[in-house]
C-alpha cells in the first residue's frame, strides 16, 4: 500500500491533485485509515496511470471517468492510448517541421510562403496555440480578447491560403516593378 504523497512522488503530480481526483471519484483509495491517511494499492496505481494517459490526450476529467469506470480491459485500453498518443506525436513532428522552417525562413529573412507557414494547423486547438501570442498582444495593446471568437477552422484554413496567394501575388507585383 502506498500513502498519497508516496503515490504523487511516483507519478509525478502532487497530493492536492489525488485528493480532488478522489473529491470527484475518479481515483478512490483503497483504503483511508482511522486518522484519514489514504492508501493505494496496485489497481489505484493502474488506474492512476489511465488517468494521466487520457490527461496527456487532453480527455476532460468526466470524459476519463466514464471511460474508466465501464468494462475496461487493461490491455485493450493501453493500445488504444498508445495508438492515440502515436498519433500525437505524428502531430507535433509536423509542427516541429513547421517551426524549423520558419526558423528557417527568419534567418535567411525569406518570406515562407503560408501553406507552409500553416502547414499542420489543421484543428481548433491547433488555431488557437497559434494564435496564443497573437491574442496576448491584442489583449496587451487593444484591450480586445480574440479568445472569446469562435475559430472557423476551414475558414482558418482558407483565409490562410488566401493570404499565401495575397503574398505571393504581391512578392511578384514588386519584383515586376
Amino acid at each position: 500500500m502506498y500513502t498519497v504523497r508516496e503515490v504523487a512522488k511516483l507519478a509525478h503530480t502532487t497530493v492536492k491533485t489525488l485528493h480532488y481526483y478522489h473529491k470527484l471519484g475518479l481515483l478512490i483509495p483503497e483504503q483511508t485509515t482511522e486518522a484519514g491517511y489514504r492508501l493505494y494499492g496496485k489497481k489505484d496505481i493502474e488506474r492512476l496511470q489511465q488517468i494521466l494517459f487520457y490527461k496527456e490526450l487532453d480527455f476532460p476529467l468526466k470524459e476519463i471517468q466514464q471511460l474508466l469506470d465501464g468494462e475496461t480491459d487493461r490491455e485493450n485500453m493501453l493500445i488504444q492510448q498508445k495508438y492515440l498518443l502515436e498519433q500525437k506525436i505524428e502531430r507535433f513532428k509536423g509542427l516541429v517541421k513547421t517551426i524549423n522552417s520558419s526558423i528557417k525562413s527568419a534567418k535567411e529573412g525569406v518570406d515562407l510562403d503560408m501553406e507552409t507557414m500553416f502547414k499542420g494547423f489543421e484543428t481548433e486547438d491547433e488555431w488557437e496555440e497559434a494564435l496564443k501570442d497573437q491574442n496576448e498582444h491584442l489583449k496587451k495593446e487593444y484591450d480586445f480578447d480574440l479568445s472569446n471568437q469562435t475559430i472557423d477552422v476551414e475558414a482558418m484554413n482558407d483565409s490562410a491560403i488566401e493570404a499565401q496567394s495575397f503574398n505571393e501575388d504581391m512578392v511578384r507585383f514588386l519584383q515586376e516593378g
